[in-house]
């Protein structure tokens, strides 16, 4: 079994390669982000893969630091940023539960939060990147009641073998209702919840720093 920085490092070439599967919930998650996010706004983002995201998102605000545990995604995420011109995306690596000081006007994480080490860490360093009052944004994997049953038995049958080929990084498996409870609990009042596309959702969350 492999760790999650060595998966993602072996795994980041064909990642970078890889399309997007679903184009509107995509697009959709980055409009209902930006439309939080203000021009003079110090973003991080966490577990920034190729930093795809990190450059859609440049334009709306003064800087994102962007940060992952895969040098090996950083660089392409530097590679892209030069060759789109981008110069006020800053990759990092750090991990979920120690990344860059602070403070933040809003923090983001795609993606990330159903494979981090500790969840309850996590979002307590989240919190305390943030200035208060300003904005968590985040969209997570979880296991929706009444949804994607027989996927979600099959994916778990299969997992294990998947971890210990190093084909499959270490993942958490939350209902929405976990998920949901963990933020508050970490110290953050809910401004939207989603869950999308209704045939494969994920959890779209902003939360605001009390």
């Amino acid at each position: 079994m492999v760790d999650s920085a060595t998966f993602w490092d072996k795994a980041a070439e064909k990642y970078a390669r890889t399309p997007i599967r679903d184009i509107p919930s995509y697009e959709y998650t980055l409009e209902r982000t930006a439309s939080y996010l203000r021009s003079d706004d110090r973003v991080l983002e966490l577990g920034c893969g190729t930093g795809s995201t990190a450059l859609r998102l440049a334009q709306n605000v003064d800087e994102i630091v962007a940060t992952d545990i895969a040098p090996a995604m950083l660089a392409v995420g530097r590679r892209r940023a030069t060759e789109q011109g981008v110069t006020n995306v800053h990759l990092v690596e750090a991990t979920a539960e120690n990344p860059p000081e602070g403070p933040f006007d809003a923090v983001l994480a795609f993606n990330l939060l159903h494979l981090v080490d500790d969840l309850d860490a996590s979002l307590a360093a989240i919190r305390d990147r943030l200035k208060p009052g300003a904005l968590f944004i985040s969209k997570t994997f979880c296991i929706a009641p009444g949804r994607n049953s027989f996927k979600l038995h099959a994916i778990r049958l299969i997992l294990p073998l998947m971890q210990l080929l190093g084909k499959a990084p270490p993942v958490r498996f939350l209902t929405e209702e976990q998920l949901d409870r963990a933020i508050i609990r970490a110290g953050f009042d809910l401004v939207e919840q989603d869950s999308f596309p209704a045939t494969d959702p994920r959890r779209f969350l902003v939360a605001r720093r009390r």
